[in-house]
């Protein structure tokens, strides 16, 4: 197999280029640096655009948000990538993105907003400097007064049972909500419901398998499972349990990335992934692995995999068949690749950068 590039999204200034060979002619798995791209304070985020996967948009973020189209490829190599255009994000803090053929959907956490703008593959990438914008209702303040204030949009994603792409779905950490946006015949997306959760949780990502929606609370550590039907239907609540054996304190921002690979011929069986900050155990933060052995709406906890990172956020499959996991902690333990093992219901760890190399790993995108 030849080696694989990894993206990588940062608290630093830079993208990070890594490449990954799982099959090296001689020791073991190895993990690289191959570039780095200074592009603007904190790229926490990184999307590609859908049909030209060298084109990569992230979100700077920051209180005067932006967000960076940048080109890969120079030269036939995907090491050096090359900034090539900028625009408002329509808000402050941009933390999530989603990228279609003709238009590039924004989350602005700390302003409560979801804005737009118009997008190509070819120069000069953002058609607009003036994004529009949607601000998010907000009724009164959450349980949790310091994250819960006022709106927080924390992803932007379709529907993944709706093969349309005409309903997105954005979690919502300060209002408790996941949000239900559809796209009017003007062009803009308008909320056209909502799925509402315990007061505290704070909806951070969501996944989805058949008709059950799964969403991570961030604030209660927990996972949330509801009946998920087309609108305008309401969602029903199943049940939601813990993302750790051990119940969380309260309000400690643990909950952070949920992963749902498809089955395939080597991982047959369906599990979801769940990722935990923060946790003081001298061996790391850990990544709880949920059977769905006994149905769709019956995740059971049947693994956790100390990860030896700090402050674990963003995680991503890749490789054949989903095969390798990459990780990284955004306040150590810098970046590591695992191995699913067991079907999928474990992970082992094969390949490794530190801190020192990649700094506060956010994110990644397999290129």
């Amino acid at each position: 197999m030849a080696p694989l590039t990894i993206l990588v999204a940062s608290y630093t200034d830079s993208i990070y280029t890594l490449s990954f060979d799982p099959t090296p002619l001689t020791g073991s798995p190895t993990l690289k640096l191959l570039a780095r791209t200074p592009v603007g304070h904190h790229p926490s985020w990184i999307a590609s655009h859908p049909s030209d996967k060298s084109l990569i948009y992230t979100g700077l973020e920051q209180a005067d948000g932006e967000v960076v189209a940048i080109k890969y490829g120079r030269g036939g190599t995907v090491e050096g990538g090359d900034v090539v255009a900028r625009a408002k994000s329509g808000g402050a803090d941009p933390c999530t993105l989603l990228v279609t053929e003709d238009e590039l959907i924004i989350g602005n956490y700390s302003s409560g907003t979801i804005a737009t703008l118009p997008v190509s593959t070819s120069v000069p990438y953002i058609l607009s400097p003036n994004p529009w914008t949607l601000s998010m209702p907000f009724e009164h303040v959450g349980r949790n007064k310091a994250r819960q204030s006022s709106s927080h949009p924390h992803q932007i994603i379709f529907n993944p049972l709706d093969q349309t792409e005409k309903e997105l779905l954005v979690p919502d950490l300060g209002a408790d909500k996941v949000w239900r946006l559809t796209k009017q015949s003007d062009g803009k997306w308008t909320i056209s419901g909502h799925i509402d959760f315990e007061a505290g949780g704070g909806p951070r990502h969501v996944a989805a398998r058949g008709t059950t929606l799964y969403t991570l609370l961030e604030l209660t550590s927990k996972l949330a499972v509801h009946t998920f039907t087309p609108l305008p239907a309401l969602p029903i609540p199943l049940t939601s349990l813990f993302t750790l054996s051990a119940s969380p304190i309260p309000d400690t921002m643990i909950a952070a990335e949920i992963l749902l690979p498809e089955p395939n011929a080597s991982f047959p069986e369906t599990f979801i992934y769940t990722s935990n900050r923060n946790d003081p155990h001298p061996e790391g933060d850990t990544i709880a692995i949920f059977s769905l052995a006994s149905g769709e709406g019956q995740p059971e906890l049947v693994n956790e995999v100390r990860t030896g990172l700090n402050h674990v956020r963003g995680m991503a499959f890749g490789g054949d068949e989903d095969k390798y996991l990459v990780v990284g902690g955004v306040e150590g333990g810098g970046v590591k690749v695992f191995e699913r093992i067991d079907g999928g219901k474990g992970l082992e760890e094969i390949a490794k950068l530190g801190a020192d190399v990649v700094g506060c790993p956010t994110g990644f995108l397999w290129y």
